[in-house]
């Protein structure tokens, strides 16, 4: 196992001297020391393999690969904990990002179980709800202190949303492709019924929500027919996909010419990080076969384009008809 690791450094390094100095400089040992670890004549600690992982910015997973295997190691997002633990988290999230808009070949994969944040991270009463959700779910003393949205929303940090808005506007240089199902929009919507009819929004707020979600679908709606997100400056290309089958589970894949890696589901917004390539590519394998399954909506036709949207904004319509009679209603 040491021999191939040492062999995938050798691979990484770009020291055009010598290899056992860069690792002897790496690890703080001498020359002898460190020819006897690329030699294996002395096994490396734990702690060296770290070091060495951190420093030619590799997975650990190369450290225990040894054939096939079912054990593989995952990176955790930073907690969340409240406003600043999800500040922190929006700033590392376009930290992730960026670097894909200047990578030519780099495209995403979302299996949208919600609504993708992307689309809903712009300067709007939708985007300030989403926070203010994700925060509900997170931050005890916001549910102890019975905060409302309508108070929420006059005590935002700035910072905070523009950390939102920035992560928001990165997206749209990055090709993405979704697959959404007949129940991605039921999310959103049942948090502004659920908060509406708890007390915790007002009326007004809800309908403006609405208002707002309901823009972001014929936004959705737009840049899958031109198969282009609008607004790129690397004019990116946006493929929507609809799945009748399964029901999608939030996990999105990133695919560079160099590798593959996926990030899914935790706890609310918090995510695992996989990049053991054998588990990427069976991912991969498995976005291929929904795809397959699902209709490219720009490809299904005008009639069954039309009809999956409309199918949204009717819900749209129907969530606002509870607001502002006090009907009782469920989206399933």
């Amino acid at each position: 196992m040491q021999e191939k690791f040492i062999q995938y450094l050798k691979a990484k390094s770009q020291n055009s001297t010598s290899f056992v100095d860069e690792i002897a400089d790496v690890l703080d040992i001498g020359y002898d020391a460190a020819y006897r670890r690329i030699n294996s004549k002395t096994s490396l600690t734990l702690e060296e393999g770290v070091k060495l992982a951190r420093h030619y910015k590799i997975s650990l997973n190369k450290l225990f690969e040894v054939g096939n295997q079912n054990s593989i190691l995952a990176e955790l997002s930073p907690p969340i904990n409240n406003k600043e633990g999800l500040e922190m988290w929006l700033k590392q999230s376009y930290n992730n990002v960026f670097p894909l808009t200047k990578l030519k070949g780099a495209s995403i994969v979302y299996s949208a179980k919600d609504v993708p944040i992307f689309h809903t991270l712009k300067d709007s009463y939708l985007s300030r709800y989403k926070i203010y959700v994700w925060l509900k779910d997170v931050d005890s003393s916001m549910t102890t202190d019975k905060v409302t949205f309508d108070d929420f929303i006059k005590t935002i940090p700035e910072s905070l949303l523009e950390s939102a808005f920035k992560l928001g506007e990165v997206y749209k240089d990055i090709n993405i492709t979704e697959i959404w199902s007949n129940t991605t929009a039921n999310g959103t919507l049942q948090q502004v019924l659920y908060y509406f009819e708890s007390g915790a929004l007002s009326k007004n707020l809800a309908l403006k929500i609405c208002k707002d979600f309901e823009e972001v679908i014929y936004h959705v709606e737009e840049q899958a027919i031109h198969q282009c997100i609008i607004g790129s400056k690397n004019k990116a290309n946006y493929h929507l996909y609809a799945n009748d089958i399964h029901l999608m589970t939030n996990t999105i894949m990133v695919i560079t010419p160099f590798q593959k890696v996926f990030f899914t589901p935790f706890t609310v917004i918090s995510y695992f990080k996989i990049d053991h390539q054998p588990t990427c590519e069976l991912m991969y394998e498995f976005f291929q076969k929904q795809m397959s399954n699902s209709k490219l909506l720009v490809n299904a036709g005008e009639k069954d384009r039309s009809l999956f949207f409309k199918r949204i904004h009717e819900k749209i319509a129907k969530l606002r008809d509870i607001i502002e009679t006090s009907k009782s209603f469920d989206f399933e």
